[in-house]
């Protein structure tokens, strides 16, 4: 089967991966069909370990690979990935400012950008869609990278950074279906919404590794720029949300936790 996997080209690598990442989220939003809520300190466990596995993903599988291609152009091995990093988190900046979108677990008055009409639920799956478009675009441009023939892009470490961003797409599927389900809407549209939070990720994806697959040059640029934008994403978003029912000791462990087993994963199979 990997063999299988190894011959297909970057850009299919990617697609599948994607699609690898979406449904586990599907398979964490099916929660509904079983139970109604979620325990808050549950959730801010799980919203804790997703933001340690995007921390070590944005080093180990991102950054230092482009740090890494970076030494053998011809600007400073500093540049290219510091370039990269800035501009993902100002993207993610810029559309967390033009684009409406509700953190969980916060009221309809503390939704973001610019003011609207549109219900909570659709403020709550913009916000996650935004968080989940890095994950993507990492998930494509590791596979993309493969091209570069580094170590530290080879399709393991590509086939690591997918296993990882799918383990906490899971909690993230919980996450976003549960407080619907919560607020009275139906099992069928509560699994709907949190599954289709993650669609994004399969197109950032591909359109992720076809730039790399391009452009090679731009390779340490987009592995930052994903990296810049998923600890945007961690600090912003992820943190403030696992600390706002006072649970700060739980979901710092749990982000412990979560750094150790991408941190793992990347070094064991990477």
């Amino acid at each position: 089967m990997f063999a299988w996997f190894a011959s297909l080209d970057p850009t299919v690598q990617a697609l599948l991966a994607g699609l690898f990442t979406w449904s586990i989220t599907a398979i964490g939003a099916a929660a509904v069909f079983w139970t109604s809520r979620v325990h808050r300190k549950l959730l801010d466990a799980m919203l804790g370990f997703s933001g340690g596995v995007m921390l070590a993903a944005s080093y180990w599988s991102l950054l230092a690979p482009a740090i890494e291609i970076a030494e053998h152009g011809p600007l400073p091995a500093w540049l290219p990935p510091l370039i990269g990093f800035l501009l993902g988190g100002g993207v993610l900046w810029l559309f967390d400012r033009l684009l409406p979108h509700l953190h969980l677990g916060f009221p309809l008055e503390e939704a973001e950008g610019p003011k609207t009409s549109l219900r909570r639920a659709v403020l709550l799956v913009t916000a996650i869609t935004l968080h989940n478009i890095p994950e993507g675009l990492a998930v494509g441009v590791a596979f993309g990278g493969i091209i570069a023939g580094s170590h530290s892009t080879s399709l393991s470490a590509a086939v690591a950074l997918a296993i990882g961003i799918g383990l906490q797409n899971f909690p993230e599927g919980i996450a976003v279906a549960m407080p619907l389900r919560a607020e009275g809407m139906s099992r069928w549209k509560s699994f709907w919404y949190g599954q289709l939070s993650a669609a994004v990720e399969p197109v950032a994806a591909v359109l992720g590794a076809s730039a790399v697959v391009m452009a090679a040059p731009i390779l340490p640029y987009a592995l930052s720029f994903a990296a810049g934008a998923m600890i945007y994403v961690v600090v912003e978003e992820l943190i403030p949300e696992a600390h706002r029912e006072g649970n700060v000791d739980l979901a710092t462990v749990s982000l412990m936790l979560g750094f150790a087993v991408m941190m793992v994963l990347d070094v064991a199979l990477g």
